[in-house]
């Protein structure tokens, strides 16, 4: 199959668009609300299905989003410093269950490359090689804040790379962003790491360490975890989250609520899409 067909914004869909549209409406939209009014239309008549609607709302956003609205901020990002043993870099591949991370140098604003963890298979074992990151490091790609997210995802596919550190003004790291956080802004949710069984919303990871999908409802987190939160204008524990906070999070954001810090793992423009849980011991718990 042709690889530009198969994309989100092949030319495959936009024809397919293109028709559905001419079906729909006698005169052409003259702005992207009218377009997706259209879009709710064909819903409503049942000439597609509300995944298909919710992906064509996600490629018409993705042209209007730029870097910085969904980027990892670089305070949160996941990194591994330069000149660290490989003893103190494997706690923080097999914590964060990450397959890139961003290597520094002095601080957090210089990333000098970009670390693969199966690069570091070489170096296990009795007849392991020394460790040198310098022999593994790869090529970091960099971005501005600005650029918008149709024109990065096609140079994602034409580099064949799947992340990229973001750059302020001035040269400094300001966060990062991945090809599954474009994907995820058209798609939704993509499901990797966590592998959640079928019908499963909350995996334990940890003692006293979760991750649940958002849309979990406030009365299977209560009997999970045996207590006895209440729904009030809301159904699930992303609803919650937002109500707390009192705007959608960015990705990276937590809330404390009465014994849980609850953090947003994947989130794009319209909802949370997944969260991480920590049992908070009681004394914190009793604090916050």
């Amino acid at each position: 199959m042709n690889s530009s067909d198969s994309s989100p914004d092949g030319p495959s869909i936009r024809k397919r668009l293109g028709r559905l549209l001419a079906s729909l409406a006698p005169v052409e939209p003259e702005s992207q609300e009218e377009l997706i009014q259209i879009l709710k239309q064909a819903r409503r008549r049942h000439l597609m299905d509300g995944e298909a609607l919710s992906m064509m709302e996600g490629v018409l956003q993705v042209s209007e989003l730029q870097v910085r609205d969904i980027m990892i901020p670089r305070a949160r990002m996941v990194v591994v410093e330069r000149d660290r043993p490989l003893d103190d870099i494997l706690p923080v591949i097999t914590e964060s269950a990450h397959s890139r991370f961003p290597v520094i140098g002095d601080d957090r604003s210089e990333v000098v490359g970009i670390l693969l963890a199966k690069d570091l298979l070489q170096f296990c074992g009795s007849n392991a090689r020394r460790f040198n990151m310098r022999d593994i490091l790869r090529s970091a790609v960099f971005v501005p804040e600005s650029k918008r997210l149709n024109v990065l995802l096609k140079e994602f596919r034409r580099s064949r790379n799947h992340m990229a550190i973001v750059v302020d003004e001035y040269g400094a790291a300001a966060g990062l962003i991945t090809i599954e956080d474009v994907l995820e802004q058209i798609v939704g949710e993509i499901e990797d790491e966590y592998d959640f069984d079928e019908g499963a919303y909350i995996l334990k990871r940890g003692k006293d360490r979760y991750t649940a999908k958002a849309h979990t409802t406030i009365e299977d987190f209560n009997d999970f975890f045996g207590t006895d939160f209440e729904g009030g204008d809301y159904d699930t524990i992303g609803g919650m989250v937002i109500s707390r906070l009192g705007h959608l999070p960015k990705r990276g954001e937590s809330v404390e609520i009465d014994g849980f810090r609850f953090t947003v793992v994947r989130a794009d423009s319209r909802k949370i899409r997944l969260l991480n849980i920590e049992k908070l011991p009681v004394e914190a718990a009793a604090g916050s």
